[in-house]
């Protein structure tokens, strides 16, 4: 597990850096080397890169609204493009320091700062409005249904006016005793907010109100120890069709009824990154470095790829007949997305891809935690 996911409580923070867990010079287990791809496939082209800052111990996903994509840093900047071309739109100094982000619908971009800052712009870069969280933001704001939502590591979950910043409602959650450090996602669909949560569950909340539609259990805390307790949600859930699909640390990859929360079907894993969810398959890159694919169906397992062990993987993504997902030093990898094989691999700046890649168009976009934007795109 990578120094920016270590599990932290303030109580037994110090207990927990001198475990060799945690420690980013363990030796146990190694990196996999790279795997010889003699007759690659699939041959993926650069169509365009972009720099900006360093992300430094946080999280910044490119987010996608219509014909652009944002990006943020963690020095303060925040960054219109153009999707298809690369091309800077405007580029912003927000004046803070960057913990989390992007979240945009197009009209209003949304990132959080530190010390639990909120700042919001409009498509033309000038900023609309300001608020305060009740703590650090590490989760990437969601924005939809002329409402921003915004989960605090205190597990506050806020809804304010888009254009006003006027804060709508408010919903607490309680936080186990132990949890990742991480960024668990939220994703916006139809009426309904659904967040991911520590201790392994999936929540969907109605976006005008805050009011509670479901709560389900993604991973349930299993162990002797609270370390071993530990199942947060990592990720983003996914909406696909009439699916939400989502996995947990320590827990199992799941789907359910995104309507009504009644399970579909689970299985065990650990992970604690995101799934990757098409039309017959929900994806998971593993906290082992192992990729499967799982019927979207049944949850019957259809693949797995074990040759990327301990390489610190992000979020798969489905894409064309592939699916890609980064790695700690850079690299895409291409899967086959019928059997797992290698198909190809594009290297980008040598510093580890962390952040959910999104698909513009007929481009594939990462952001490596150097600040290296991508689109890739295949012949």
């Amino acid at each position: 597990m990578r120094m920016t996911k270590t599990v932290v409580a303030a109580s037994v923070f110090a207990m927990l850096a001198g475990c060799s867990l945690f420690s980013s010079k363990d030796t146990k287990n190694q990196p996999a080397p790279l795997v010889e791809l003699k007759n690659p496939s699939l041959s993926p082209k650069v169509v365009w890169k972009y720099s900006t800052g360093k992300a430094g111990t946080a999280v910044f996903s490119p987010a996608l609204a219509g014909d652009s994509v944002y990006v943020a840093d963690a020095d303060g900047a925040l960054v219109r493009l153009n999707a298809a071309s690369g091309k800077e739109q405007w580029r912003v100094k927000t004046g803070t320091d960057l913990t989390a982000g992007v979240g945009s619908d197009g009209e209003v971009i949304v990132v959080g700062g530190v010390k639990g800052q909120i700042l919001a712009y409009d498509a033309s870069g000038k900023q609309l409005w300001k608020a305060q969280a009740s703590s650090e933001v590490l989760s990437s704001p969601v924005v939809g249904g002329g409402l921003v939502v915004v989960r605090s590591v205190d597990n506050m979950i806020n809804g304010y006016d888009a254009k006003t910043g006027a804060k709508k409602w408010s919903m607490p959650r309680t936080t186990p005793a132990l949890t990742l450090r991480n960024a668990p996602g939220m994703v916006i669909n139809g009426p309904n907010v659904y967040i991911a949560q520590p201790g392994g569950k999936l929540l969907a909340l109605t976006l005008a109100t805050g009011i509670q539609r479901f709560e389900v259990v993604v991973g349930e805390p299993r162990g002797a120890t609270e370390l071993e307790r530990v199942t947060d949600i990592a990720g983003a859930p996914v909406i696909f069709e009439k699916d939400v699909c989502a996995v947990s640390y320590q827990g199992r990859v799941a789907c359910f009824d995104a309507a009504t929360g009644a399970p579909h079907w689970s299985k065990p894993t650990s992970s604690d990154k995101g799934v990757a969810v098409d039309q017959r398959f929900v994806f998971v890159s593993d906290d082992k470095g192992e990729v499967g694919a799982y019927s979207r169906e049944n949850g019957a397992n259809a693949w797995k790829n074990d040759k990327l062990s301990y390489r610190n993987l992000s979020t798969p993504v489905s894409y064309g007949r592939a699916v890609a997902v980064g790695d700690y030093q850079g690299y895409i990898h291409f899967l086959s997305r019928e059997d797992g094989a290698f198909i190809g691999r594009v290297a980008t700046d040598g510093s580890a891809i962390n952040a959910d890649p999104v698909i513009a168009g007929t481009n594939l976009i990462f952001q490596t935690q150097s600040g290296t934007v991508t689109a890739l795109a295949v012949e």
